[in-house]
């Protein structure tokens, strides 16, 4: 009678846990396919050709497919001209925001210094302000020093409004890093600028690649500055040259669709390369020695 009872309960607790396991694999699918669906939608409509556009209604692929949509992106707009800007304001924001944002982070997990907690909290206080109330005495900052229409002036700008998440990031990193590392550096000799970069920096690659990449697509993906501060479209990035496909009476799906695609590619590149760095960065505290 016992082994019978535990046999029952086995296959119970077996049964149960079976079903635990779809019900997280089922749930995990649907939430890659909730999280692809717009990826997918995005596709789907930049290969769909005019006349189908709207004539088949909705279908889960088009009938026929095409690449016009890509050759008009890159021939007959000036979609390359705002790419182009979109990526040296993006890599010039991650390396210049990341080196602030080191150099920043380094100082409050090392050092104390009087008013530390007020700088602290100052920083993040200037995360929470709506960046909509602010464009107005940034456009009054930068238009007499010549920044307004620039590419160095959105620079400035993404600099300034990512570097204190940045340092937070950074600061949570160095703080991971112990000081005995460096001070035995030292006492062999090293100074503290060459401790921090013969033996920190290695140690803080996934940091630097981590809040490099948070930097890099906050520029990237940025429009509310780039519209504003910008009103030629020599210095446009692609997120306000993206609204050059909507006109007064009609959109074209199609295109802004592929031109969506086609921003999306140095995004996917950039983490590409630095996976193995942030792979890291997330395993670095899982195992101590």
């Amino acid at each position: 009678m016992n082994r019978a009872l535990a046999r029952t309960t086995g296959h119970v607790a077996r049964a149960l846990a079976l079903a635990l396991y779809v019900a997280r694999a089922l749930a995990l699918a649907l939430y890659v396919a909730f999280a692809l669906f717009p990826l997918y939608w995005l596709v789907k409509v930049s290969v769909t050709p005019d006349d189908l556009m709207y004539g088949e209604g909705v279908r889960l692929w088009p009938s026929r497919v095409t690449l016009d949509h890509y050759a008009a992106v890159l021939r007959h707009s000036q979609f390359p001209l705002f790419f182009r800007n979109s990526l040296i304001v993006s890599v010039a924001t991650a390396l210049f925001a990341t080196a602030v944002a080191s150099a920043a982070g380094y100082a409050f997990s090392r050092f104390r210094f009087r008013a530390k907690a007020g700088v602290m909290a100052v920083m993040l206080v200037s995360q929470m302000f709506p960046l909509v109330i602010i464009v107005a005495p940034i456009f009054r900052l930068l238009s007499p020093l010549g920044l307004t229409n620039s590419l160095s002036g959105l620079v400035l700008v993404y600099t300034a409004f990512n570097a204190p998440f940045a340092t937070f990031l950074m600061q949570s990193f160095f703080e991971a890093v112990p000081k005995d590392l460096e001070e035995a550096a030292m006492m062999d000799g090293a100074t503290r600028f060459g401790a921090v970069l013969r033996v920190v920096v290695p140690l803080t690659l996934p940091g630097l690649a981590a809040t490099g990449g948070f930097v890099f697509i906050a520029a990237w993906s940025e429009l509310l500055f780039s519209l504003m501060l910008n009103s030629s479209a020599a210095v446009s990035t692609f997120p306000a040259g993206l609204l050059g496909f909507v006109s007064k009476f009609s959109v074209d799906f199609g295109q802004m669709m592929a031109a969506g695609v086609l921003a999306l590619l140095p995004v996917g590149a950039f983490f590409f390369f630095i996976q193995r760095y942030l792979v890291q960065g997330l395993t670095a505290g899982a195992v101590k020695g």
